[in-house]
């Protein structure tokens, strides 16, 4: 019995750091820089008012994820606005809102926040574009869009 005690344990003292190195290397590690921040998308519309939009932005550089989107600040665009689920596959979105009420922002306004997972060292460099904005009579408005990105 002393005999197969003494086999086990001698088994068990030279398994046990082999596993134990193959465990280490079997680990993968993982470094990748990650963190998350919120980009806040304004629209100006100057003195008109604004009842639409639709927007698109990607990132020109960097490695980005859009985690998620709320809405503005003015109660016209305050839920969250439309967007296209298949384009975040392409780590880019197309946003698109409208109010059809008469309390509507006009100047400049927040009107949506994008939520990004940001992945790496790299300051990713966005892109940001306009398609249309337009009144309450769904003409054609004059308008420049702006981010500012957030903590």
């Amino acid at each position: 019995m002393k005999k197969v005690t003494v086999i086990i344990l001698l088994s068990i003292g030279v398994i046990v750091p082999v596993l134990a190195r193959q465990a280490e290397q079997d680990i993968p590690t993982f470094q990748s820089n990650v963190r998350f921040a919120p980009l806040h998308i304004y629209l100006d519309s100057g003195n008109k008012l604004l009842a639409a939009y639709q927007f698109e932005l990607k990132a020109a550089a960097g490695q980005i994820k859009i985690v998620g989107v709320e809405g503005g600040q003015h109660e016209a665009f305050e839920d969250a606005p439309y967007y296209d689920p298949a384009a975040l596959a392409n780590d880019r979105i197309i946003i698109a809102a409208f109010n059809t009420g008469s309390e509507l922002p006009k100047g400049r306004t927040r009107i949506a926040t994008i939520h990004l997972q940001i992945i790496g060292d790299a300051e990713p460099d966005y892109e940001l574009k306009l398609t249309v904005a337009a009144d309450a009579d769904a003409k054609e408005i004059p308008a420049k869009i702006s981010f500012e990105k957030g903590e």
